[in-house]
């Protein structure tokens, strides 16, 4: 059964809900600092989560709501997402669902903000887009070789979170690379909660709804059932070459809906013919004209849960704003 963590700069918490059903948070005894301290004991982090929810317990218990949370995911860490990893996705991007290889890029872990934290465009980002994903979370060291199966993926995968890959799309696509593009701070909102899960947990992982709004007009809606790579798949290529600890993040794909779109097969072939500087203005102009580009004030709103609520990563709440 799916635990939700919450944690705050002092802090960590277990969420439940009180007699009438309404959501209440209990201060967890624990003197872990990191995520990685925290994952590292599951004997004493269960204790203190049976503790803090026991009938007779003196924790401290607050409205989850009246909390300032910050990222469940602490760093430093590694992050590495996964590339065009949704059907809907891959054919946004010009790609073939069929043929489209299993990839990662890392992002910097200083990328990672709060739920609730203003993401931060830089003045000279003129193209802001976000990528709704579901974070795992690894709870046990996987070293370069390890393998994983259905079975098996429960005791590598401590719990999953709400991620906004965000991107800067004039920086991504001239230098036909990610890094730089997804690494500006507050570009990887994390949150609001950590939910641990088990194996069982874990084979409903397709059923998860994920939803992404942008000032109340929904942008993007689908779940993982359409994605390309499952995470076994994708952590078993990973594995070949990619180090794993507790803590670390692996952004798992975003569905199709995001403000960048593929040109179309003919204005690829035209732009080919275009020396670069040429080629990447006439992209950019075309760019302009899109209405879904984040603006300064834009609000994101986040969701991702089964349809009964047994997994819920919460609501995850941000506002763009430049700097």
């Amino acid at each position: 059964m799916s635990t939700t963590i919450l944690r705050t700069s002092d802090a960590w918490w277990v969420q439940t809900t009180d007699p009438t059903g309404a959501p209440l948070a209990h201060r967890l005894d624990l003197g872990a600092q990191t995520t990685a301290e925290l994952l590292a004991d599951r004997t004493a982090l269960d204790a203190s989560v049976a503790a803090a929810t026991a009938a007779d317990s003196t924790a401290p218990t607050v409205d989850p709501a009246l909390l300032d949370l910050v990222s469940p995911v602490s760093t430093p860490c590694r992050v590495v997402a996964q590339m065009t990893n949704y059907v809907s996705h891959v054919k946004d991007s010009g790609m073939d669902p069929e043929t489209v290889p299993c990839t990662f890029f890392r992002k910097a872990s200083h990328s990672i903000s709060g739920p609730n934290q203003d993401v931060i465009r830089p003045a000279h980002v003129g193209f802001l887009d976000y990528e709704i994903e579901i974070g795992l979370v690894f709870g046990t060291e996987l070293p370069v070789g390890s393998t994983v199966t259905a079975d098996t993926l429960g005791d590598a995968v401590a719990g999953l979170v709400i991620t906004n890959d965000v991107s800067a799309r004039d920086i991504q696509m001239p230098q036909t690379q990610f890094y730089e593009a997804k690494s500006y701070p507050t570009f990887t909102p994390t949150g609001p909660a950590l939910v641990l899960v088990d194996s069982d947990d874990l084979r409903r992982f397709t059923e998860i709804r994920m939803v992404l709004t942008v000032n109340g007009e929904t942008r993007q809606d689908s779940s993982p059932a359409e994605m390309v790579y499952t995470p076994v798949e994708a952590l078993n290529s990973l594995l070949r070459f990619q180090p794993l600890s507790p803590g670390d993040l692996l952004l798992t794909g975003t569905p199709g809906g995001t403000a960048l779109k593929s040109p179309g097969a003919l204005l690829e072939k035209i732009g080919g013919l275009l020396p670069p500087t040429k080629k990447w203005s006439a992209f950019f102009t075309r760019q302009a004209k899109e209405p879904r580009y984040l603006n300064d004030g834009d609000v994101m709103e986040l969701r991702a849960a089964t349809a009964d609520g047994v997994i819920d990563l919460g609501v995850q709440r941000t506002t763009v704003r430049l700097s």
